[in-house]
């Protein structure tokens, strides 16, 4: 009996001889048509009464078994073979394991890569010192110019990491830290790279602020992996910008000096100690302001090296145009001496800047050369800021701005001790309307009282020179930054030149000058109320001085400052000679004034040109 089932069994499911349709399939059931069934999901399989094979699609009918069963049909029921083999298990499970497979290759690569190069979300607590590629045009102190003494204090520095024996076999022992000092372009970072150019060795830039974060930690973490670094490529030079924003004075921070930026200042200190002399670790540091730097990382044994990179003087500056120029394709009338004369003030970077804008011009006006027209160009928009010819003013602007920048010149031209007057223009410059320059003579060390007294009385030539013509319920706000200028130059000259008879030469304040030109935040003088009562007083009574001296000189040449305004009215921009032929002024010696100024006295330290 089991066997004939089995055999019933295998023959509904053999090979169908005919395919019906569902609702045949039920007409058959009813005539008890049907002998058995096989139900596999929605394919019915059976045997005929007259033995025929046959197969049906049937729908979800819930009535279909009991039918079958009224009637007496054999049922089987056979496995469903739709569902998944175990292949077909290993690759859904294949699958659903390969994003987590790429996420997590993804994740180690992202950590490999930034281990390598110490930044980023996985590298945080590593040093992001970038080092300089060795394949790279090397920087060298052929590069470097207008700085010789500054250069030859790391030229020994350079010996000992070239020959260290040369000075071992005396117990010379290499430093450990140079610091370079001085104010912003002056070559600080070119010097550093010029030193591992010339040494052959690897070199290392980060910036102070690269160490600071605000996780705790993280910045002496980033001290101990540079010093690490910089021991496996020993011998090397390891440059830190700007230090200042790390090694400032401990203990004035919030929470007793105990902050994140202090502890990183006493990690370098430890790192700087803990390296012998001889592995051949140069650290260099730059700085514009040594003075805030914390004692402990100027003490021999760090900071060995002290190197003052100033602002260069008429022969440095000469040099540095000839380093800038020399890629340059020159016209026959320029001359780097003549040019160097005629940029009292200017750093390394503002050459440098100087240059590239002459060229942008020259490439501008389709020219094949640079000339001298196009420096000078250049110069006056590195000064005065690029032409704004497109601005609109008003007829009544053009006059008042002519007359305020007259007043300026013709101050400039006649107060004792006052620059040289260079150019006066009336064509918007930068954020100003109108500009009077003047250039000093030749370099400075200093300035005396007499000069800082002209430069007060010429910043208000301009307001006195609007309300002598238009009266006083005319005058305009474009004088607002002479004054900011005036009252600036004289509370220095009564706080720290010592200029005040009244309060005699002593200094008064925090010893900071910034706080005095608004980059310090409030000033602190540590005075008495009647000291700072006198102090109001004669910084009021320099101010009007110097007011009456422009009133009064004004007052006397009102026909020069209306001849002057009507020149400018109509050629918008002069020159000091030019004013000097209108107005009818002799020159002492009977030469030019331009004489004058190539052939000054070279000396150091320049001052900024004045301009107004």
């Amino acid at each position: 009996m089991v066997s004939s089932n089995l055999a019933d069994s295998s023959a509904a499911q053999a090979q169908p001889d005919l395919e019906i349709a569902y609702s045949d399939f039920i007409d058959r059931i009813d005539r008890n048509d049907v002998r058995e069934v096989v139900i596999s999901d929605s394919m019915v399989k059976g045997v005929l009464a007259g033995g025929k094979r046959f197969q049906t699609t049937a729908p979800q009918d819930a009535g279909l078994i009991p039918r079958l069963l009224d009637h007496r049909v054999r049922i089987t029921a056979a496995q469903s073979k739709t569902g998944p083999t175990s292949a077909g298990w290993l690759w859904l499970f294949i699958l659903l394991l390969l994003p987590l497979v790429a996420i997590a290759g993804f994740v180690i690569w992202s950590q490999k890569r930034q281990a390598k190069s110490g930044g980023g979300a996985f590298g945080i607590r590593q040093s992001q010192a970038k080092q300089v590629e060795t394949d790279a045009p090397p920087v060298t102190f052929k590069d470097v110019a207008g700085i010789d003494e500054a250069e030859f204090e790391l030229s020994e520095i350079v010996e000992f990491l070239k020959r260290p024996e040369r000075f071992q076999r005396l117990g010379g022992k290499i430093p450990k830290g140079c610091l370079l000092s001085g104010p912003p372009g002056t070559g600080k970072t070119l010097l550093a790279r010029a030193m591992a150019g010339e040494a052959g060795v690897p070199f290392f830039s980060m910036s102070g602020s690269a160490f600071v974060e605000m996780f705790v930690g993280v910045g002496a973490r980033r001290v101990r992996d540079l010093f690490a670094q910089a021991k496996k490529n020993a011998p090397c030079v390891v440059f830190i910008d700007e230090i200042d924003a790390v090694g400032r004075h401990r203990s004035a921070g919030v929470g007793g000096g105990n902050d994140e930026r202090d502890q990183t200042l006493n990690q370098l200190l430890v790192e700087m100690d803990g390296f012998a002399g001889d592995q051949g670790v140069i650290v260099v540091a730059a700085t514009n302001r040594p003075d805030v730097l914390d004692p402990a990382l100027l003490r021999p044994g760090r900071f060995d090296r002290q190197v003052v990179v100033p602002a260069p003087d008429v022969g440095g500056r000469e040099k540095i145009l000839r380093v800038h120029l020399r890629h340059v394709p020159l016209a026959p009338d320029v001359d780097a001496r003549v040019m160097a004369r005629a940029t009292p003030g200017f750093s390394g970077a503002d050459l440098a800047n100087l240059v590239n804008e002459a060229a942008l011009l020259a490439a501008r006006s389709g020219a094949e050369r640079v000339s001298t027209a196009e420096l000078e160009a250049a110069r006056d928009k590195v000064l005065l800021g690029a032409e704004r010819r497109s601005l609109a003013m008003t007829a009544d602007e053009i006059l008042t701005t002519a007359y305020h920048e007259a007043g300026h010149a013709l101050v400039a031209l006649h107060v004792p001790g006052h620059d040289p007057l260079y150019k006066v223009t009336i064509i918007p410059r930068g954020r100003a309307l109108g500009v009077t320059m003047s250039l000093p003579e030749r370099d400075r060390y200093g300035l005396a009282r007499v000069e800082l007294e002209a430069k007060i009385a010429m910043m208000f030539g301009g307001r006195v020179a609007e309300e002598l013509t238009f009266g006083k319920d005319r005058i305009t706000t474009g004088a607002s930054d002479d004054i900011r200028q005036a009252t600036v130059l004289a509370r220095r000259m009564v706080t720290e030149f010592g200029f005040s008879d009244r309060l005699g030469p002593l200094r008064y304040g925090d010893g900071d000058q910034d706080t005095f030109l608004g980059h310090g935040g409030s000033a602190r003088l540590n005075v008495s109320e009647t000291t700072a009562n006198i102090i109001d007083e004669e910084i009021r009574r320099i101010i009007e001085e110097g007011e009456s001296r422009a009133r009064k000189l004004l007052t006397e040449r009102q026909d020069e400052l209306q001849c002057l305004a009507e020149a400018l009215m109509e050629h918008e921009t002069l020159s000091g000679e030019e004013i000097r032929a209108l107005l009818a002024i002799p020159v002492a010696g009977g030469r030019s004034e331009k004489v004058g100024i190539l052939e000054a006295r070279e000396s150091a330290v320049p001052e900024m040109p004045s301009v107004h």
